[in-house]
């Protein structure tokens, strides 16, 4: 596959996302180090068969079972079983209301002409490639937008590395060698702001120019719009900067969610009386920051109310990015277990604080105002203790 081999030659993004390559590999079945290359090597991914749900602010977790979807990491495990297709092509950062129409439009299509649907996108983003340092914060990690669009019936899976190669490839020559060579594709989705090839000088209106001879028809995705604004990605990383979760769920159709495995940290927060279930984020470039009441939920489905800290821990000199979640009534062991944490609303910034005792003073705070918005949304019913315990801001 090679992809803990890929080096991205604009700089450290492809790097820094190299650990998501061994990741998604070891869940299709691999082991260890991905083997290099070989023709019609394509994964399954294995998903779990679990889905979120958000209705006006009630949230639940339902198990329902899907198919998986196929991940294909590059243009080299293209086999002819996958050619005939529905194809979308673009980055769906977050997988915001704006991408999930596109996807299932491009679902729909397929139903209808009996063909597998296919997502193709691109890693790392191509933003990430021409600017590492200047690149805007990711939504959602790749492994997090893998799981995304296969919760939507999607049947493959495309993932193409972003290069030189790739960025300087003519767009003439990207429609022959993926969509036609590649995928035979039968019918191309695609949003009227869609750019690709060398200086984005492919668009929906060479698609359309292209077709005929390439054998594939051309469809304009739908706008999505809310709140009188188009849905796009940047929209919603304003609406995270300014703190606006009820905004972010809007605009995403749920919950600003991270995901990932509970690790051990430096156990500051249980000394204190205060223990945090801890997901690392290193190497993603946080879009938000701060103190928020959540609703966490395990592989089971068990569902944990709390608060969480999402930053880097200025007050005890943290050097990591950390999710730190703080379960409220909870007595138990989550090292190790996999969690699916919603943001649901952000108390306050991320802050310094003089002392250890002002923190704990301003984390009690916090744990009633967590408490509060949580009640409210009726996702706590018991009274809180008069001496509740706090949100974690810093300790671990």
């Amino acid at each position: 596959m090679g992809g803990l081999e890929w080096r991205c030659p604009g700089g450290g993004a492809d790097r820094a996302h190299r650990g998501e390559w061994a990741h998604l590999y070891r869940r299709a079945g691999g082991h260890g180090r991905t083997p290099p290359p070989r023709a019609g090597a394509g994964l399954k991914e294995r998903r779990r068969p679990r889905r979120l749900t958000y209705n006006r602010g009630r949230l639940s977790i339902t198990r329902k079972r899907t198919p998986p979807v196929e991940l294909i990491r590059g243009r080299h495990n293209l086999r002819p079983a996958h050619r005939g297709c529905a194809v979308t092509i673009g980055n769906f950062d977050g997988v915001h209301r704006g991408h999930r129409a596109v996807i299932e439009q491009v679902t729909a299509r397929a139903r209808a002409l009996g063909a597998a649907s296919c997502v193709i996108t691109f890693e790392p983003h191509p933003r990430e490639y021409f600017d590492p340092a200047g690149a805007p914060p990711r939504l959602a990690r790749l492994r997090d937008k893998v799981d995304a669009i296969a919760a939507l019936g999607v049947d493959r899976l495309l993932v193409l590395r972003c290069d030189r190669q790739l960025v300087q490839q003519a767009p003439e020559t990207f429609v022959d060698d993926i969509l036609v060579a590649g995928l035979g594709a039968r019918h191309v989705v695609v949003g009227d702001d869609f750019r690709f090839g060398r200086k984005r000088r492919g668009d929906i209106g060479l698609l359309h120019e292209l077709a005929p001879a390439a054998g594939f028809t051309v469809e304009a995705a739908r706008t999505h719009i809310v709140d009188g604004q188009r849905v796009s990605s940047t929209r919603v990383r304003q609406a995270l900067a300014a703190g606006d979760m009820e905004a972010t769920a809007r605009l995403l159709g749920g919950p600003y969610t991270i995901r990932g495995r509970v690790v051990h940290g430096d156990k500051l927060g249980r000394d204190l009386g205060y223990p945090t279930a801890n997901i690392a984020l290193d190497g993603f470039h946080l879009p938000t920051t701060g103190v928020f009441s959540v609703l966490a939920y395990d592989a089971a489905g068990r569902r944990l109310p709390g608060a969480a800290n999402l930053g880097w821990r200025p007050t005890v000199q943290g050097r990591r990015a950390l999710l730190e979640v703080y379960a409220f009534d909870f007595d138990g062991d989550l090292y190790g277990a996999h969690l699916t944490v919603q943001l649901l609303a952000r108390l306050r910034g991320e802050e310094r604080f003089d002392s250890l005792d002002d923190l704990i003073e301003r984390m009690h705070a916090d744990a009633r105002a967590a408490r509060a918005d949580l009640t409210a949304r009726g996702a706590l019913t018991a009274a809180p203790p008069p001496d509740s315990s706090p949100a974690q801001e810093d300790p671990s």
